[in-house]
């Protein structure tokens, strides 16, 4: 919900009238007027953690009227610099596209062409730690003590452990390819606000932020924001958080987090058993607005996310009940965000299994053709409804029957959702804009 009073700090409003997008390279597009050496698998092979399957920019340049003609408003892109995985969150240089994905030109012109037909991007930082190869570090492998870029990570003692035995350097989880950089060091922080600022004077809309959690200093990303402001002020800054987000909410970090706590009540309450229903449906309600209350930022609202099960592999999914969910998530405060290929059903299992190649050509059966219609119905509703954007959210009733409206300029939209009975899939619905009494 959003409350805006004249003490609220700014954000990116026009985050609120728009549907995302979430996009990994890899596995969206491939076009074969880019050529780059490389072993590639077929497209629509099995993923694996490993693998590449050659999606790149101009794939997604290809794709734009796809998007344009879908509703998409604007896009998030998964990492996109220099690095040495498929996924890319492994990042060796911060200030170049990955020659996988495409060239600088590339980049240029998606942005262009992206913003030509008004859809916004943004890309996804990793700032909390770097790859193996990233320079400062190779250096550090290579000097060890002598080396001027000691300080930026967290070193323990040398020789560095960096391919065998326990690593003695922080990192991500414990993973040796990833040591997390040192944010504490004056020069560090100076380069990573460099990356954010480099890439929004080159036009990008704002920055995703992978595990920005990690990076427990309120400062940094205090001084994050004034510098990525002090560049474009509408540039929207999300972070991924999976908990209580209130801490980086508060009008000097981040814009809006990725509502990973709203997918879990979502699934946890409609795709549980029929015999726990009854249960979960009473407390739902309370849950709710709890998830959604008043900050002053706007969230990525989200089913799924390259982390997690798409929506139609989760254990006791259907077409009616993803329907369902969707709608929901399109007239619940923040913003939809849609991970590649959600709108025609995709399956995939957990990582890498969700990050299958989108099956171009081959995926419209009729019963998903049908879904793909009701999700252009869906963002369609929400692009042209200011009380979804807008509007503040009422529980009406509860019990058996949820009853949800949004509030705004005295209009106000309905969504009404109740179990038929036991046993049976849920029914649903929602109105169109009526004047409040």
């Amino acid at each position: 919900m959003q409350t805006k009073t004249s003490n609220s700090p700014s954000f990116p409003h026009w985050v609120e009238e728009v549907v995302f997008y979430q996009i990994f390279p890899d596995r969206f597009a491939k076009s074969e007027n880019y050529k780059v050496p490389g072993v590639f698998a077929p497209w629509g092979e099995k993923p694996t953690r490993n693998n590449l399957c050659g999606g790149n920019l101009r794939g997604i340049i290809e794709h734009l009227d796809y998007l344009e003609d879908l509703g998409i408003g604007a896009l998030y892109l998964c990492p996109i610099f220099k690095s040495n995985s498929n996924h890319r969150y492994h990042t060796y240089d911060y200030f170049s596209i990955d020659p996988v994905l495409g060239t600088d030109k590339d980049f240029e012109e998606l942005l262009q062409k992206a913003h030509a037909r008004g859809i916004r991007i943004i890309l996804d930082g990793v700032f909390n730690h770097c790859s193996r190869g990233f320079f400062q570090f190779d250096s550090v492998l290579e000097l060890g003590k002598e080396s001027p870029y000691v300080n930026w990570f967290h070193i323990k003692n040398f020789p560095l452990k960096a391919y065998s035995g326990e690593p003695n350097y922080e990192c991500w989880w414990n993973m040796p390819a990833l040591p997390k950089f040192n944010t504490e060091n004056p020069e560090v922080r100076e380069f990573l606000f460099s990356v954010a600022e480099y890439w929004l004077s080159r036009g990008i809309d704002g920055w995703r932020l992978d595990v920005p959690n990690e990076i427990n200093d309120d400062s940094f990303w205090q001084e994050f924001r004034l510098r990525v402001k002090n560049i474009n002020k509408d540039a929207y800054i999300v972070g991924e958080i999976w908990d209580n987000p209130s801490r980086w909410l508060q009008g000097d970090q981040f814009d809006g987090v990725m509502n990973y706590r709203l997918r879990k009540l979502l699934l946890e309450t409609f795709l549980s058993q029929t015999n726990e229903f009854q249960e979960k449906f009473s407390a739902f309600s309370k849950e709710l607005v709890n998830v959604c209350a008043d900050n002053f930022g706007i969230s990525l609202n989200l089913l799924s996310s390259h982390d997690t099960r798409r929506l139609m592999s989760q254990p006791n999914s259907s077409i009616i009940k993803m329907k369902m969910l969707w709608t929901l998530l399109f007239f619940l405060p923040g913003v939809p965000c849609i991970y590649y290929g959600e709108e025609i059903a995709m399956e995939g299992g957990k990582d890498p299994d969700n990050r299958r190649c989108f099956p171009w050509g081959t995926f419209l059966s009729e019963e998903r053709n049908e879904f793909f219609r009701y999700m252009k119905e869906l963002i369609a509703w929400r692009k042209n409804e200011k009380t979804l954007q807008y509007g503040r959210l009422e529980v009406v009733s509860e019990a058996d029957n949820l009853r949800l409206r949004r509030i705004y300029a005295g209009k106000y939209t309905e969504m009404t959702i109740q179990l038929s009975k036991i046993g049976s899939d849920f029914t649903y619905s929602y109105t169109k804009t009526a004047k409040t009494c």
